[in-house]
């Protein structure tokens, strides 16, 4: 097998669904030499030629044609959740590499079956948990596993955005908890993964959930019911350094319909010290945040991230340079064969602990 390095033909990359996989995924490829976008996916033929022609791109509503194209070597499914584990798992089969979007599957035996698939077929999965490659959020990890605040005692995450708080916002696959709907799915998925992956393995969850706005507009006129949950409250422990004796104590609040809402914050509280990393800008969820540390008994000072963490290019949409770090990340694992960090096994994590989470009783 050649080296990353080596002088290679691009990956030919198919994208699967053309809101995030247009508005983000697309103009991340664009400075990846290993990836190059060869077709476009989407159910509706309207949609797809639209995408098509602004972008100089062949398309397809035939999925399985999409797979038999002789230069699609990966797919990026960036669909909403509920055709997402089919889309995969026919991908897989036809021997695809695949980078998903969150929450990978609706169900952990979904992602399990994924994951199972994937190792078969040797075949390399992202999952786009791209606060994973945020510079600050880069610089906490680091911070956290060189013991810049000792040993963490106790971790909150807030997470209160307002983006569903107009009752008046039309009914779509958000409202159903079955099609992958809620506040858990879509930012639970993510914020499980970031405590994963800064602090250590999430155990036993325990929530409270309750749908706030029980109805909406449908676009086909009169009122639909509202079944997936808005807000939730979570209560789980996190093992320092993956030690089952060191369980720190985690609370998570999450919320799509909090008027005025804080944004995104994590606190860090430990033997030695406080980090803060957070974010008021509901609008961009990179750019905007910021990152404090303070030592015992000092005050929180603000923190820049290292200079080897910096993003090469930047664009006015913060989403986008962080996912273009997601693709180079996938691209080397497909080129050199190692296994894909963040991918389908943190993924099924992320996946096990949001099915506790909906599990839980809603309030009515």
């Amino acid at each position: 097998m050649q080296s990353p390095s080596s002088k290679q033909s691009p990956i030919g990359v198919a994208i699967a669904g053309l809101g995030f996989g247009e508005a983000v995924h697309l103009p991340a490829m664009q400075v990846n030499p290993d990836l190059s976008p060869v077709a476009l996916w989407h159910p509706r033929q309207e949609r797809l030629d639209q995408a098509c022609s602004r972008h100089g791109l062949k398309g397809t509503s035939d999925w399985a044609a999409l797979l038999a194209q002789p230069g699609v070597d990966a797919v990026i499914i960036a669909t909403p959740p509920a055709p997402r584990f089919e889309l995969a798992k026919s991908a897989l089969e036809a021997g695809k590499h695949l980078l998903l979007e969150k929450p990978v599957a609706l169900h952990a035996e979904q992602a399990e079956e994924l994951q199972r698939l994937a190792m078969a077929k040797g075949l390399s999965v992202a999952v786009d948990f791209e606060y994973r490659a945020v510079p600050l959020f880069m610089q906490a990890a680091r911070l956290l596993k060189s013991g810049a605040i000792g040993t963490p005692w106790l971790v909150k995450l807030d997470w209160l955005m307002s983006s569903r708080a107009d009752a008046s916002r039309a009914w779509n696959w958000y409202s159903q908890g079955a099609s992958g709907g809620g506040v858990i799915g879509a930012l639970g998925s993510h914020a499980f993964d970031m405590l994963a992956w800064l602090i250590g393995p999430v155990g036993a969850v325990q929530a409270l959930n309750g749908v706030s706005i029980k109805e909406r507009p449908h676009p086909k006129g009169g009122m639909a019911i509202v079944d997936a949950e808005d807000v939730s409250l979570i209560q789980t422990t996190l093992q320092w350094q993956g030690r089952n004796d060191m369980a720190v104590p985690a609370q998570m609040c999450l919320s799509s319909v909090a008027r005025n809402g804080r944004g995104c914050w994590i606190e860090v509280y430990g033997s030695e010290g406080t980090l803060r990393l957070g974010s008021d800008n509901q609008k961009d969820y990179v750019h905007g945040f910021g990152l404090w540390h303070a030592k015992s008994g000092e005050p929180l000072r603000p923190l820049s991230p290292d200079d080897d963490l910096a993003f090469a290019t930047t664009w006015s949409d913060g989403r986008v340079a962080p996912v273009a770090r997601i693709h180079d990340w996938w691209a080397s694992s497909i080129r050199s064969g190692r296994p894909m960090v963040p991918g389908i096994l943190e993924g099924l994590l992320s996946q096990q602990a949001c099915d506790q989470s909906v599990g839980a009783i809603a309030q009515k």
